[in-house]
């Protein structure tokens, strides 16, 4: 059977499922399925217990072996579940010699059943280069930076990813570099805390200086993208990387959390409700066709029906395409947990009409690109993506193109051409 990776959770997960496919497999696992978690949410904790299960169940002679963020802050919960033959901690599953041992373990009987390090105690961040990507997407992921040195009093992740470290300029554009050589056309710049990147590198350089200099000394790469940021840590280099070069896609995905300013106080975000309409309003001055994504948690503690409605409003105010909605889940160990907590059936309420409301956002935006001409990255057989990200439905066409293609209508999720 091999080695099978089974992923959770965010773009970084996914990135960092491809070096974990490659280490196991290097290690001599066999016969292995590795399930990378996330602990954004008691939801997606629950869904990865949910695939043990069912994964235990289909194939039972398969050894388990459980790893990621909600590995990382619930060794013992995983380590308990008798479906789960080893736990590894979300910073040894970058590590060669942790899954030799993994290896060594499994065979023999009666060992200890978890290996997870202090996530705290790292400090820096060795570079993985991902020659290609076993999904066969063109499009591929590039991390550059790991961590989180903030504490919003709902997050759970930077006990999970440790503190901010950031990958050396000269290796992420030579990753860069190497995918676009494989055949990769568009790139994906990911990390936890990606607008804090460089903080811990000689002279600190920012993100907008690491991506001026992937877009020059990468001349054949045809589309970079960046994944979410914290808008409030923006510097004038992407600003000016955004208006000066097309290679930049105009999709921004905002890290928002909300839209009221006492509701953002209390989980200790640093921008405000002025900040975040004010940049948007900025990348539109400099790129007028940018599209804006966001996440917004529904039903934070003491969120009132008022605080809330400011939230939905910014929907408009941004003017948001896409939007991610997380249903606020207590994380063990986090201030907000510790506040008062609004009804769970309220939480889900908010929660479908906040969800109703990006739909309604993604379909103007949809109406709105009936007639026009987009340079469509080819995804499959079926299906492409515009530079704002927009689903395309296409045929005809082989995957890794990037092809001029008139919108004709939409179905309410794609455009069709």
């Amino acid at each position: 059977m091999g080695v099978e990776v089974v992923t959770f959770g965010c773009r970084l997960n996914a990135y960092e499922s491809e070096v974990i496919l490659r280490e196991a497999e290097g290690a001599g696992l066999d016969d292995a399925i590795v399930i990378n978690t996330c602990a954004v949410t008691n939801e997606a904790v629950a869904q990865a217990r949910q695939m043990i299960r069912k994964l235990r169940r289909e194939k039972p002679n398969a050894r388990i072996v459980v790893t990621g963020c909600a590995a990382q802050t619930e060794p013992a919960n995983f380590s308990a579940m008798p479906e789960v033959d080893r736990v590894l901690g979300n910073d040894d599953k970058m590590r060669p010699d942790a899954w030799r041992e993994t290896r060594r373990a499994l065979d023999v009987a009666g060992t200890e059943k978890f290996a997870v390090s202090d996530i705290m105690a790292v400090t820096d961040m060795a570079p993985h280069l991902v020659p290609g990507f076993q999904s066969g997407l063109p499009r591929a992921f590039v991390q550059v930076q790991n961590g989180c040195d903030h504490r919003c009093t709902f997050c759970i992740i930077p006990y999970g990813r440790g503190n901010s470290r950031s990958v050396a300029m000269g290796v992420v554009v030579d990753q860069v570099r190497s995918l676009v050589e494989a055949g990769h056309a568009e790139i994906v710049l990911t990390g936890v805390d990606l607008t804090s990147y460089g903080t811990d590198l000689p002279g600190a350089p920012k993100l907008g200086f690491l991506t001026k200099q992937i877009l020059r000394h990468v001349p054949d790469l045809k589309r970079l993208r960046i994944s979410s940021i914290d808008s409030v840590e923006v510097d004038r280099d992407l600003l000016d990387a955004i208006a000066g070069d097309e290679r930049l896609m105009p999709h921004l995905h905002l890290s928002l959390q909300a839209g009221d300013d006492i509701v953002l106080k209390r989980m200790k975000r640093r921008h405000s409700r002025r900040d975040a309409i004010e940049f948007c309003e900025q990348v539109r001055r400099l790129r007028p066709d940018t599209a804006f994504g966001a996440d917004i948690i529904a039903g934070f503690p003491t969120e009132t029906e008022e605080m809330f409605a400011r939230s939905c409003a910014l929907v408009d105010e941004c003017d948001l395409t896409f939007l991610h909605v997380f249903p606020y889940s207590p994380r063990p160990g986090t201030p907000a947990a510790k506040m008062p907590q609004v009804d769970g059936r309220t939480i889900k309420d908010r929660a479908k009409r906040l969800r109703a409301a990006g739909d309604v956002a993604l379909h103007r935006r949809l109406d709105a690109e009936t007639g026009s001409v987009r340079q469509v990255l080819i995804e499959s057989a079926t299906q492409g993506r515009t530079e704002h990200f927009i689903p395309v439905a296409v045929s005809g066409a082989a995957p890794g193109e990037v092809r001029a293609l008139k919108m004709t209508g939409h179905d309410g999720a794609r455009l069709l051409c």
